[in-house]
């Protein structure tokens, strides 16, 4: 327990009087911190939730005989976006302490055949949905983030996931163009999330056809939407905001004049009353998506505010708004609850390498 409370502490001392400031730093310390969460349970199996579609009894196996890669973090999708917090957090802190264990996980995880036997796994039968859209697009996530670092060993990680990353895109355009609506959930199948990963993936990969094909879904979803109602939210298990992701993805597909005429007409009133969400229990695997959704919301209204621009008179209440959501749950991530432990730290340093962005 004592690395757990250092850790604790150091996220809270992260995000305490320095915060005031703005000073939300993702320093070569915090770093370490973040990468101790993640760390601790890429090489866990259990507990494991599978999504898992059983043809026959042969294959009623174990998490790590199913997923080689990616079998601990409680979830496939949650070990993926897992990996990619490593390999953020060592391309833009190589000095850090845990430089040495996060490589060595790395080459033994994405191992190609690890990852061969993950795109066997995908050509089963029942496999379509598995982990769609969601799980598809943090893969891509990591295979962008590997595949735009130049350094050796990222390459040849990147080469290794290279199939895996083509199985998924190619599944991801064929689902895209028959998925006539989107999905607008503040959970894990929310259409707005997955497709600016995506997008992501897309521009790091120069795949335009990718690209042009996300950018006219999301223009066919969400570009008429009218008064999006940012006032349901949160939901009792949310861990994303439906309204701020969708904005969040537009701010990155208009043009900053079109996408300033479109959040006028989407969200009139923001930032308004929005305030970050409570968190009642975090042993409750479900309550505890609460501190997800304030990070998440926390940088989305980045992404909105740096979109809209520093002349635009709610740029810096959006910006204030954020850091007041990651300082409600940034000093939590490290609660004791495997529940929040396996996956928030994911959702921290996205945030915060968006922060760092201007």
């Amino acid at each position: 327990m004592g690395w757990m409370r250092c850790l604790l502490l150091g996220l809270t001392v992260l995000t305490g009087a320095q915060a005031q400031d703005g000073d939300l730093a993702l320093t070569d310390a915090a770093a370490d911190r973040f990468a101790a969460l993640a760390l601790r349970c890429v090489r866990q199996e259990y507990p494991n939730k599978l999504d898992h579609v059983m043809n026959d009894a042969g294959e009623v196996r174990s998490p790590r005989e199913l997923h080689p890669a990616f079998y601990g973090c409680f979830d496939w999708h949650s070990s993926v976006h897992g990996h990619w917090m490593l390999v953020r957090l060592l391309r833009e802190h190589p000095g850090m302490v845990r430089a040495a264990e996060i490589r060595a996980v790395l080459e033994e995880n994405l191992a190609p055949a690890r990852i061969a036997m993950e795109v066997a796994y995908l050509e089963q039968g029942n496999r379509r949905s598995f982990e769609r859209t969601y799980g598809w697009a943090w893969l891509l996530k990591l295979s962008a983030e590997l595949r735009s670092w130049e350094e050796p060993s990222a390459q040849r990680w990147a080469q290794a996931l290279q199939p895996l990353a083509e199985a998924l895109e190619n599944r991801y355009r064929a689902f895209l163009v028959k998925q006539t609506y989107p999905i607008r959930t503040g959970v894990h199948p929310n259409s707005a999330f997955s497709l600016e990963l995506a997008l992501d993936y897309a521009r790091a990969m120069k795949a335009n056809a990718f690209e042009a094909q996300i950018l006219d879904r999301a223009r066919a979803w969400f570009g008429r939407d009218q008064r999006g109602p940012l006032a349901w939210e949160p939901g009792g298990e949310d861990f994303l905001s439906a309204c701020l992701e969708e904005a969040a993805l537009m701010a990155r597909v208009l043009p900053r004049p079109a996408f300033r005429r479109w959040l006028d007409g989407f969200l009139p009133g923001l930032p308004g009353g929005l305030v970050p969400a409570i968190v009642s229990d975090r042993t409750d695997p479900k309550i505890v998506h609460l501190d997800g959704l304030n990070l998440s919301r926390a940088r989305a209204l980045r992404v909105i505010a740096r979109a809209l621009g520093g002349a635009d008179s709610r740029s810096a209440s959006l910006q204030r708004l954020s850091d007041r959501h990651a300082r409600a749950s940034l000093p939590h991530l490290a609660s004791g609850s495997y529940e929040g432990e396996h996956w928030l730290a994911t959702f921290a340093v996205r945030l915060l390498s968006e922060r760092q962005l201007r």
